[in-house]
């Protein structure tokens, strides 16, 4: 589907006006930036892994989802909540209120957001729903970014559960301001990121120069984790450590060899077990295809700060250099920094230089700012 820009805005502004009306009118500190940085370069601090749930998005869950395969309610605060096979969300006030979000930014240091959306992200629908979701969220994601160009870049949603569609979106998506990168979860319904339907998609991203931001999701063995929060304590890094794998041995990364990639959560298990994977590498004829050792696919990634552990940063920062590295939370989940310039504050091992480039130096390059 393509619309021209005059349709697209009032179709956009017609479907979120009653949820988040009022953004348009925050102060002149929530809208042109917090005024100030923590960088000594003067740059703006960019958090690259910040969750938006945007009102039109959830709207459609609730009016739409029951018919296309998913449970949606309300909870006995109102709230919408969703369930399908593997997933289940409820939808707080703070993940989809704009106003909320900026007071957070201010008060945290941060002047930019890369918004992106979160479970139960569109796979789990079948393919014509999930690109109607995808639009919709993408262009509550340009909206966004209209009402505050300085505060909001956004990380486009695909249906992947059907490639030639998401190159469709991709396509449609590029042509409006704001979509500057793809959000992607670590795996697709179960297929690993290697998969060669896939490959459209990624040739797409390389052509437009659109970076892919990835995020776990229904993590590989759930089942075995449902107690004491492993599901996201372990199973995300797990889950992220079998993606980057996937894409390093599966040959994506030789493919596609201007595609930039970011892990979340600072690259879960995969820079942990890189000797591991070196070793096995010149053992395992499963892997004799490779031409070369993985640690040397390190640096082909970008990796998040989200570690909870400076002495794991300090590692990954030593290990694949920090103008591999960029500032993210998680806003606004519980597993969340509620300040995270002040993370990378204690990274004091560090030149100033190396931290203007975490904080956003890095992402000022990604998301092409």
């Amino acid at each position: 589907m393509t619309i021209n820009r005059r349709t697209f805005l009032g179709s956009v502004a017609a479907a979120s006006s009653a949820l988040i009306a009022g953004c348009a009118a925050t102060s002149q500190t929530g809208s042109g930036g917090s005024g100030n940085t923590r960088r000594s370069d003067g740059g703006p601090v960019i958090d690259i892994h910040a969750h938006w749930h945007a009102p039109a998005f959830v709207s459609l869950l609730e009016k739409e989802g029951g018919a296309n395969g998913a449970k949606v309610g309300r909870n006995d605060r109102g709230y919408v909540t969703f369930f399908a096979p593997g997933l289940g969300s409820v939808f707080q006030p703070q993940y989809m209120n704009l106003e909320t979000r900026l007071n957070a930014m201010n008060n945290s240091g941060v002047n930019v957001h890369a918004l992106s959306l979160t479970s139960p992200m569109v796979y789990w629908a079948p393919p014509a729903f999930g690109k109607q979701l995808s639009q919709v969220y993408n262009d509550e994601l340009v909206r966004a970014h209209q009402l505050h160009p300085t505060r909001f870049m956004g990380l486009a949603m695909l249906p992947m559960q059907a490639p030639a569609l998401a190159v469709q979106e991709l396509e449609r998506i590029a042509k409006f301001p704001g979509i500057r990168g793809v959000y992607m979860a670590t795996h697709v319904n179960g297929k690993n990121l290697d998969d060669k339907d896939f490959f459209q998609v990624y040739a797409k991203c390389e052509e437009l120069g659109f970076h892919i931001y990835l995020h776990p999701v229904n993590p590989v063995g759930a089942e075995r984790m449902r107690s004491y929060y492993l599901r996201n304590f372990l199973g995300n890094p797990y889950d992220t450590g079998i993606a980057a794998s996937s894409l390093m041995f599966g040959g994506v990364m030789d493919a596609f060899p201007k595609l930039e990639v970011i892990l979340p959560h600072a690259g879960g298990t995969y820079p942990a077990l890189i000797g591991r994977m070196d070793h096995g590498s010149t053992v395992r004829p499963e892997t004799k295809h490779m031409t070369k050792p993985p640690s040397t696919y390190l640096r082909r990634f970008h990796y998040d700060t989200i570690s909870h552990h400076k002495p794991l940063m300090k590692y990954l920062v030593e290990l694949v250099g920090a103008d591999r590295v960029v500032l993210g939370s998680d806003h606004p989940a519980d597993m969340s920094y509620e300040k995270p310039v002040d993370f990378v504050d204690k990274l004091t091992e560090f030149s100033s230089r190396d931290l203007d480039l975490i904080l956003g130096g890095n992402a000022q390059r990604l998301l092409k700012m």
